[in-house]
């Protein structure tokens, strides 16, 4: 696999690289299947009740993920781009079927590289459509919350 995007943030992308003790095609599942995104996809102790997902490029995936208190926030996109086991890309731009959203924000770039003796390079881009909504998203945590969900997409990717 060829990986072209970048290894540091620029203005209008966020970047976040692990190497995680997972092989990658557990880290790959554990994105794709609704039963155990639900487990690590929100940072604790905030949780994820509803995920549905149309796995394929023009599919729309919807997450809602649930604060301590039990608000709801839901987010919709739709798949671009999908590589079994190297690469994900998804966009809030659309919500399925090409349908366009009211407020496109960002779109992921997730690449999942075999890095030998079972474990995965895992790397999520984070390319907004502003330099201010890639600044909004920093000050909101993605480096932290981010940070989190692939420790606990690890924990989940190892034992499965």
């Amino acid at each position: 696999m060829t990986n072209t995007l970048p290894t540091e943030d620029t203005d209008r992308d966020l970047v976040l690289t692990r190497l995680l003790n997972a092989p990658r095609d557990k880290v790959y599942q554990c994105w794709t299947q609704p039963d155990l995104l639900k487990q690590w996809f929100a940072p604790k102790p905030w949780t994820t009740p509803r995920i549905e997902i149309d796995l394929r490029p023009g599919g729309g995936n919807a997450f809602v993920m649930a604060d301590e208190n039990g608000n709801e926030y839901p987010n919709q996109g739709q798949y671009l781009e999908i590589v079994p086991n190297e690469k994900l890309v998804f966009t809030d731009a659309f919500t399925g079927d090409w349908a366009p959203s009211a407020k496109p924000f960002f779109t992921a770039i997730l690449t999942f590289e075999d890095a030998g003796e079972g474990k995965t390079r895992y790397t999520a881009v984070a390319r907004h459509w502003t330099t201010e909504d890639a600044e909004s998203h920093k000050k909101m945590g993605f480096h932290e919350g981010w940070g989190l969900c692939a420790a606990q997409l690890e924990e989940l990717a190892a034992r499965i």
